[in-house]
């Protein structure tokens, strides 16, 4: 069956590329057409890709929902490629940002978080390289969990390999979560542990948002210590370096397609000159960061901070680079620590979303769960 896009392809408004069923459970979710589905291209929202070839099977992730009483409801489109963090997609379409229809979905995987954001199904799959599951999330106020890199299958996603890449998924609240990633991590949920002591890493985001994120913490009767990551600047750059890279292996052959939109094409030609050096650089990085992030989460068992540093731009807006360039600084470190993040819509500032990131102890995704759902209980 081939994708059937949407007619419009400047505006998608619900998120999705194509729909069809599969499946016959009452719990319903979505998937980033970065991932395969039998019988359905994945196109990776590209028109370098429209005419190739259906998929032969289902990607693990999918496969495993499936065979648990899940039903697919369709494939959602994202930024090109899933390499930007606005969402804006001239060809497979950019989607409305239910809540925030001036502002930008955020990318890449854009179409799941408005097809959650607009209720459209109960949660849905997308990837996060740097940040592509918590920043539209936190763009269209939902809920957005990347977990522990390699904890959940990256068989039949794009890209085949990625030192970074993560399964993600979005809900609009923490508890539909929970039997999700039981399903795909094949494991139950372990009984709640007590309250944590946390910490919040402060002077990351303008002043506006980091007052109301603690003030929030503080109804909910949170008192984080705050505290700094050393390293967590060069952790961004080192995390750029290694998407650069690995994004110019994985599609150094398309790169001069004149199909290619051009804000992703200078982004694939960025690694082309990153040298060896360069990559055992970073990965020096990643090994001592890492380790920073284990010490802290060994005094602290969960760490709160800021998702963006700063409001989420207007589409009008989106088209200065100046004004997104710095939109992953806060989330990307984490794909490069590997650790476990979530991202909970805590709050709006003048009619923009604010959102807090919770970091966990790598294979503690339940941990994170508990922790967010307990805070979003009493915040209410």
């Amino acid at each position: 069956m081939a994708n059937e896009h949407c007619s419009d392809m400047t505006s998608a408004p619900s998120g999705f590329i194509s729909r069809f069923t599969l499946g016959a459970g009452e719990v319903t979710f979505a998937v980033k057409d970065t991932i395969d589905i039998a019988d359905h291209a994945t196109q990776a929202g590209s028109p370098v890709r429209q005419n190739v070839p259906a998929a032969e099977a289902h990607a693990r992730v999918v496969q495993q929902l499936l065979d648990n009483g899940y039903q697919l409801r369709g494939k959602t489109t994202l930024h090109e490629l899933a390499f930007g963090v606005t969402g804006i997609n001239s060809w497979s379409g950019t989607p409305v940002n239910p809540h925030y229809p001036a502002l930008i979905p955020g990318g890449s995987s854009s179409g799941s978080a408005t097809v959650v954001a607009a209720g459209e199904v109960d949660f849905a799959i997308g990837t996060d390289t740097g940040g592509s599951v918590r920043m539209p999330a936190a763009c269209c106020g939902v809920v957005g969990l990347k977990p522990t890199w390699g904890r959940v299958s990256r068989q039949g996603v794009m890209p085949t390999d990625s030192s970074l890449d993560c399964v993600g998924f979005f809900s609009r609240d923490v508890a539909t979560l929970r039997p999700v990633l039981e399903t795909v991590l094949g494991e139950r949920a372990p009984a709640a542990p007590a309250q944590p002591a946390t910490a919040f890493l402060c002077g990351l985001a303008t002043a506006d948002i980091e007052q109301l994120i603690l003030a929030r913490l503080t109804q909910a009767g949170i008192q984080a210590a705050q505290t700094s990551l050393p390293g967590f600047a060069d952790a961004h750059q080192a995390g750029l370096t290694i998407i650069s890279q690995e994004n110019w292996l994985a599609f150094h052959t398309i790169v001069d397609s004149p199909l290619l939109a051009q804000d992703v094409a200078v982004r694939i030609r960025a690694g082309a000159d990153i040298s060896p050096a360069q990559r055992r650089a970073a990965e020096d990085i990643r090994q001592t960061f890492s380790q920073a992030v284990d010490a802290q989460l060994a005094r602290t068992p969960v760490i709160l901070l800021p998702t963006l540093p700063a409001f989420p731009p207007t589409l009008a807006e989106a088209a200065d680079p100046l004004n997104v360039v710095n939109l992953t600084r806060l989330v990307r470190p984490f794909n490069l620590s590997g650790h476990p993040a979530l991202t909970l819509p805590i709050g709006e500032i003048n009619q923009r979303p604010v959102a807090l990131q919770i970091v966990g102890r790598k294979n503690k995704e339940f941990d994170l769960l508990y922790f967010a759902e307990a805070l979003m209980a009493k915040l209410k």
